[in-house]
Parts: structure tokens; sequence; C-alpha cells
């Protein structure tokens, strides 16, 4: 009887993904025809009012078209090919900012654990972790990068890729922990009362109803931290002269496209479809996590 609307809802659910999917390519076409557009109307050298340039330069060397974007991949590059080069590169730096991700993910949930269970370490500690995102990574890069030099971790001298993970997720943690503070704090002040009145600790209360509780908030904060460990990972590779990353291979584009701007845009769209892959990865998760990411009705959040 109920088998109708059992496959009608499962067309509704095929069909907002499908939309879901859509909705980003068409974003994408409708910027690449924007490119084209401006490329198109705009003179080459721009258009000043006196000497303030209020639209920018469109000839090739500083905008080029977006098909020589792509077909620039094909160039070679020394022993390889452009796009055989930014592959090894985005790899590289996918791997610290996945681990930068993971690093920035537990610091972050560990810390939002305290401050919930400790009303004191809240008040005292969030202004510092709110007023720690100010600092500018270019500015923090080479700081880290000095100080792990002096560390040496079983045995083994500080790596350059150390830093590098160590500053992405220095942007991940605030998010997560943000996200995850809120989400521990969700459940109604009946519910942990609830829990209390069947001899139920903090460690119970924690596992049983407030971790599930936190997993709609924690799972958007993940998705922000997985696009600012990207960011980091590249600032961190630019600031701290590391090679083997996209971000010094962004710097090395930069230098050759005097003549040509492809080349240094395809990097920046490669680093781009770091973001959308580490985010994609996170997708995975709320798959996983899918029974605990609707949002419960409670409210009153409780300690």
């Amino acid at each position: 009887m109920y088998e109708p609307v059992s496959v009608w809802r499962s067309a509704v659910s095929s069909g907002s993904k499908a939309r879901g999917l859509l909705y980003p390519i068409a974003a994408f076409v409708l910027l690449v025809l924007g490119w084209e557009l401006v490329k198109a109307l705009v003179p080459a050298n721009g258009v000043s009012i006196g000497e303030q340039r209020v639209l920018p330069r469109t000839s090739d060397g500083a905008m080029p078209h977006a098909w020589a974007v792509l077909t620039v991949l094909g160039e070679a590059d020394g022993k390889a090919t452009v796009g055989a080069t930014l592959l090894r590169t985005g790899g590289f730096t996918l791997g610290l900012s996945l681990l930068a991700l993971a690093l920035g993910t537990l610091v972050g949930i560990l810390l939002a654990i305290v401050m919930q269970r400790f009303a004191w370490v809240e008040r005292g500690l969030l202004p510092y972790v709110i007023v720690s995102q100010t600092v500018p990574l270019i500015a923090l890069a080479p700081l880290v990068a000095g100080w792990g030099g002096k560390f040496v971790i079983a045995g083994q001298p500080w790596k350059p890729w150390m830093s590098i993970v160590v500053i992405a997720s220095y942007l991940v943690f605030f998010p997560v922990a943000i996200g995850t503070l809120r989400g521990l704090q969700a459940p109604a002040k009946a519910s942990v009362e609830l829990l209390h009145s069947c001899a139920a600790g903090w460690w119970a209360t924690l596992r049983h109803l407030r971790l599930p509780a936190a997993v709609p908030h924690i799972l958007p904060a993940l998705r922000l931290g997985a696009a600012a460990a990207v960011i980091g990972a590249v600032v961190a590779e630019i600031s701290t002269g590391t090679a083997g990353g996209i971000g010094r291979q962004i710097i090395v584009f930069s230098q050759q496209s005097t003549g040509n701007a492809a080349r240094l845009y395809a990097a920046v769209l490669a680093a781009a479809l770091l973001g959308v892959a580490l985010t994609a990865l996170v997708g995975v998760v709320e798959l996983v996590l899918r029974r605990y990411s609707r949002p419960g009705h409670s409210s009153g959040g409780s300690r």
C-alpha cells in the first residue's frame, strides 16, 4: 500500500540530487561565458578614467581565453606536460590538506568538548580562539617553520611539509571548534536531565546525546574546514618556499606568464579543484553519518 509513496519519495530524492549537481555546473558555465564576454567587449588595455583603471586588461597576457587554459595542459613543461605537473603538485598539496583537515578537526572537536565541559574554559579561551583567526598566515608561516626546525619527533627531524600541515590546520580548527561547541550545547535541558535521571554520567551524556546532536553542526564546519585547509596549504607553500606543491607551482607559472597567462590560470584552477575534491570527501563522511544529519527539534542548549 505504501510502495507508490516510497517510489515517489525516491524519485523526488533523485531529482533533488540531480539538481544539486546541475547548479554548480550551470554556475561554472555562466562564469566561463561571462569571462569570454568581458574579453570580447573590453579593450585589450582595459578602460581607465584618468589614471585610475576601472576595467582590467583583457589581453592574452593578462586574461587568456577559457579554451587556452585547457589546451595549455598538453604543453611541455620540462620532461612532462603542464597537466602532468599540475597533477603531481596538486596531489602533493591535496595530501597535506587532508592531513591538515584531520589534525584541525581533531583539535577543534577536543577543544569544543573541553569548552562545553568547563564553562570557565569557554569564557576564558573562546575570545582567544576567535582572535587567533585575525593573525595573517603570511606572518605566521615563517614563525611555524622556524619553531618546527627545533623539534625532533621520534628521532626524526622536522620536515618542511609538517610546517605546512600545522599552518593549514590552524585555519581548520576554528570553524570545527565553533560548530562543534554549538552542537554540543544544542540538546534541550530536559533531554540532559532525563539522562542524568537514568544515572548517565558526563561521558555517557556526551556519547549518546551531545555528540549525535552536534553532527548536523559539525558537517557544515567540516566543509568550511576543507576549503580552509586547501587555502592554508597553498599559502603556506608560498610563504615557506616549500617546493613540490601547487602553491610553489603557481609562483613558477606566474614568473613565466609575461606573454601568456594560461599556465598561471590553469594552476589557479587546479588549486580550486583541490578544494572541490576535499569537500567531496567530506560529503562521503556526511553520507556515513546521514542518520544524524538532520538537526533535532529540541532547543535550549544546556551544559
